[in-house]
């Protein structure tokens, strides 16, 4: 047996109300796919983990050499996430010596950031 419901009509509530116009204009394709690879590149424990590790290091920086036995992996993995998050904006890398230095660029986070909070 159905059930047939009655319609309510709201005075208060008008079309306008119910759909409202955009209030600014949402992101292109290109920006999409760009966010997208971006946000793609922190879609990783290991990677999330050495930001995390890169971010609460003195001065925001820290070598390779004291990246590698916190996350437990092999060197060469360590090295592919740390290119990853450097060519997405996040890290910036300086060589010292035969080490590399990997700095946190914050403006990528802030940008990250603002796009979430809308």
């Amino acid at each position: 047996m159905v059930t047939m419901l009655p319609v309510i009509s709201n005075p208060a509530v008008d079309a306008a109300t119910c759909c409202a116009p955009l209030v600014k204009e949402p992101i292109t394709q290109a920006e999409a796919e760009r966010l997208a690879a971006t946000m793609k590149a922190l879609a990783d424990p290991a990677r999330l983990r050495l930001l995390s590790i890169v971010a609460s290091s003195a001065d925001q920086e820290a070598c390779v050499c004291d990246l590698i036995e916190p996350i437990g992996l092999s060197q060469p993995t360590v090295s592919h996430h740390l290119k990853v998050l450097t060519e997405a904006g996040f890290l910036s890398r300086s060589k010292r010596g035969t080490w590399a230095y990997y700095r946190l660029q914050p403006e990528a986070l802030a940008g990250i950031a603002d796009f979430l909070a809308v």
